[in-house]
C-alpha cells in the first residue's frame, strides 16, 4: 500500500469510528425515550435494562452505518482539503477516485458486513428485544407507597399507609383492605405500624403489621340480608402471601416471530407460500361457487350434472317453466335451500377475503424486509460516494458544516425510505419501488458531486458565489444606468 493511501485511510478510520459511535448514542437515547415508560417503576435490574439496550443497539447498526459513513467521508475529505494535502495529490497526477481507492474499499467491506448483521443478528435481537419487552409488560410494578394514597397494584388488596420513613421503610397508620376469599369475605386490617415488602425472590409478599386489629366480615348464602363481623386484636402480626407478576418471568424468544425476526432464506421461503396462498384465494371463480354452493343439484329443477354457461343446454329446459310446475311445498322447499345456499356462499367469500387480506398483508411485509436486507448495505456505499466528493467540494472538517449536510442528506434519505416503505407495505408499490426509490434517486446526486469534485467544482464555495452575484450586479449596473439616465434626461426636457 503507497504511503499516500496509508494517510487518507489513516484519516479516514478515526473520524469513522468517532462517527458511528455518536449516531448510535443518538439513536439509542431515540429508544430509551420511546420506552422510558414501560421500563420505569418495575425494579428491573441492570443487567436486563443492559441486555436490553445491547438488543436495541444491534437492531439500530444497519441504521447508523450509512450516516456515519457520510458523515466520516464528509470530515475525512474536509480535513484534507482545508490543509491542502488533497490539493497536493491532485497536483501530484492523482484523480479523486484514486485517492479514495482504500477508503472505498473499506466501506465496501463494512457494507458486506452490514449485510450479514442485518441478516442474521438483526432478526434474533429482535426476538430477543419483543420478548424482553414482552416479559416487561407482563411484570407489575414494584411496591412504591405514597402518604396517604392507596396502592392498588396488588389483585384483590388495597393498602394504605399514613407514611414511611425513607430511611428504615417503616410505614404508620396501615390500612388494608383484603378481599382474596374465594368465599367472599373480606378483611379490614387497621395497624399503628410495619413493614411491607416483597421477598427477595419477588414471590411472597412479607406482611408484619405491630399493634393492630382485624375485621372480618362472613357472609352466608343470604348475605345480602345477613353476615356477621369477626374483630380481634394483635401485638405482631406475620403474613407471608403468594404473589405473581412481580418477578421477571422470562419468555422463549421463538414464540415471537415476524418478518422483521427472519433471515433472507426464511423471508423468501415465506414470500413463495404467501404467494401461493393469495393466488388460491383469489383465484378462485363464481363457477364453482354457484355449483357447488348456490344452485345445489335438484333432480326436481334440473337435469343436467352441472350449470356450465352452455346455451345449447340452456334450451333444453326452461328454468322458471320446471319452478311454475311444482307443488307449493317443493317451492318453499327450493326456496329455503336457495337462501341458505346463498347464506354459506356469503360467510365462506368473507372468510377467503379476510384470509386473502391477511395473506397480502404479511406477503407485502415480508417483501419489504426482504429488500430492506438488501438495500441498506446499498445505500452505505452511496453515502460514501456522496460525503467523499462533498467533503472535497466543501473542504472543512469538524463537526461544523459537515454535520449540517450530512443531517439534510439523511434527513432526505428517511423521509424517501419510510414513504416508499409505507407504500409499499400497503400495497399501493411494489416493494422493489418502495425500498429501492431512496437509492435510484441518489445515485445520480452521489455521480454528479463525483463528477463535480473530480472537476475541482466551486459547488459549494460561498466565496465564489459572492463573487459571481457582485459580477451579477456589476453587469446589471451596467445595463440599468444608461436606461435611467435616458428616463432622467427625459423629464428635464420636458420641464
Amino acid at each position: 500500500m503507497k504511503t499516500i493511501h496509508k494517510l487518507v485511510l489513516k484519516s479516514y478510520l478515526g473520524p469513522m469510528v468517532l462517527t458511528f459511535f455518536i449516531v448510535m448514542f443518538i439513536l439509542m437515547m431515540n429508544i430509551v425515550w420511546r420506552y422510558i415508560d414501560e421500563l420505569v417503576g418495575k425494579g428491573l435490574s441492570a443487567g436486563i435494562i443492559i441486555e436490553l439496550m445491547t438488543y436495541f443497539m444491534a437492531n439500530m447498526v444497519p441504521l447508523g452505518l450509512p450516516l456515519s459513513m457520510l458523515l466520516a467521508a464528509i470530515m475525512t475529505m474536509g480535513n484534507l482539503g482545508e490543509n491542502y494535502e488533497l490539493l497536493a495529490m491532485k497536483s501530484a497526477g492523482m484523480s479523486l477516485v484514486r485517492i479514495t481507492k482504500p477508503l472505498i474499499a473499506v466501506v465496501s467491506l463494512v457494507a458486506v458486513g452490514s449485510f450479514f448483521i442485518g441478516n442474521n443478528l438483526v432478526p434474533y435481537a429482535n426476538k430477543k428485544v419483543y420478548s424482553i419487552l414482552y416479559d416487561i409488560r407482563q411484570q407489575k410494578q414494584t411496591l412504591e407507597f405514597q402518604d396517604g394514597l392507596f396502592f392498588n397494584g396488588i389483585d384483590d388488596m388495597s393498602i394504605r399507609v399514613g407514611r414511611q420513613d425513607p430511611r428504615t421503610q417503616l410505614l404508620t397508620d396501615v390500612l388494608i383492605y383484603d378481599n382474596r376469599s374465594t368465599d367472599g369475605n373480606m378483611n379490614t386490617i387497621v395497624a399503628d405500624s410495619g413493614y411491607i415488602r416483597l421477598s427477595d425472590d419477588k414471590r411472597f409478599l412479607e406482611v408484619t403489621l405491630y399493634n393492630g386489629q382485624t375485621y372480618e366480615q362472613t357472609r352466608n348464602g343470604n348475605w345480602y340480608n345477613k353476615s356477621a363481623l369477626r374483630h380481634h386484636t394483635f401485638d405482631v402480626q406475620r403474613q407471608k402471601i403468594a404473589m405473581e407478576g412481580f418477578a421477571m418471568e422470562r419468555t422463549d424468544a421463538d414464540n415471537f416471530s415476524n418478518s422483521q425476526t427472519k433471515n433472507i432464506a426464511q423471508l423468501q421461503r415465506d414470500i413463495d407460500s404467501l404467494e401461493q396462498r393469495v393466488n388460491t384465494a383469489t383465484t378462485r371463480s363464481y363457477e364453482p361457487l354457484l355449483r357447488e354452493q348456490i344452485f345445489v343439484r335438484d333432480a326436481q329443477l334440473f337435469s343436467h350434472d352441472s350449470l356450465r354457461v352452455d346455451k345449447s343446454r340452456f334450451a333444453e329446459y326452461d328454468a322458471i317453466d320446471s319452478i311454475a310446475g311444482l307443488t307449493l311445498r317443493d317451492r318453499n322447499r327450493i326456496w329455503s335451500q336457495a337462501r341458505s345456499a346463498a347464506k354459506n356462499s356469503r360467510t365462506m367469500f368473507r372468510f377467503d377475503e379476510s384470509t386473502a387480506k391477511d395473506a397480502l398483508n404479511q406477503l407485502y411485509r415480508s417483501k419489504v424486509e426482504w429488500h430492506k436486507k438488501i438495500s441498506l448495505p446499498v445505500s452505505i456505499v452511496i453515502f460514501f460516494l456522496i460525503g467523499a466528493p462533498l467533503g472535497a467540494i466543501i473542504r472543512r472538517g469538524g463537526l461544523g458544516m459537515p454535520v449540517v449536510v450530512s443531517i439534510i442528506f439523511f434527513v432526505i434519505y428517511y423521509m424517501i425510505s419510510i414513504t416508499g416503505e409505507k407504500l409499499a407495505k400497503e400495497g399501493s408499490w411494489d416493494a422493489v419501488y418502495g425500498m429501492w426509490l431512496s437509492s435510484f434517486i441518489l445515485t445520480p446526486i452521489a455521480v454528479y458531486l463525483t463528477w463535480k469534485a473530480t472537476n475541482d467544482s466551486s459547488l459549494l464555495d460561498t466565496d465564489w458565489y459572492a463573487g459571481r452575484i457582485k459580477a451579477l450586479g456589476e453587469r446589471i449596473g451596467r445595463l440599468v444606468g444608461p436606461l435611467a439616465n435616458a428616463i432622467k434626461s427625459k423629464r428635464h426636457g420636458k420641464k
